[in-house]
């Protein structure tokens, strides 16, 4: 089995900054996995913010480019998503994901979330 536990979330106003970090442990060779960002809104569809593959490639969504920024510490487990420049439309669930693949792709191993909000 896989935990991912995400952190990080909050409050904070329209232009500012979060980092989310996404820590996995269990059963994982995390180096060799693809990391992804995802987000939900209520009533919204989940949708991929960004990804990370085990290589380093990193995809975003058009909605977040030039904001966010996706990065890995294989050494702590660990993703990170630096966000700036938030905007009141990035408030959602934030969840970490990750696979066995090793490149950008949905697997099948989910964290809680963490709630972002943005006010404007």
């Amino acid at each position: 089995q896989v935990q991912l536990e995400e952190s990080g979330g909050g409050l904070v106003q329209a232009g500012g900054s979060l980092r989310l970090s996404c820590v996995a442990s269990g059963s994982i060779m995390f180096r060799a996995n693809g990391m992804g960002w995802y987000r939900q809104a209520p009533g919204k569809q989940r949708e991929l913010v960004a990804c990370i593959s085990s290589g380093g490639n990193r995809n975003y969504a058009d909605s977040v480019k030039g904001r966010f920024t996706i990065s890995r510490d294989n050494a702590k487990n660990t993703v990170y998503l630096q966000m700036n420049s938030l905007k009141p439309e990035d408030t959602a669930v934030y969840l970490c994901n990750t696979n066995e693949r090793g490149y950008c792709y949905t697997g099948r191993y989910w964290g809680q979330g963490t709630q972002v909000t943005v006010s404007s």
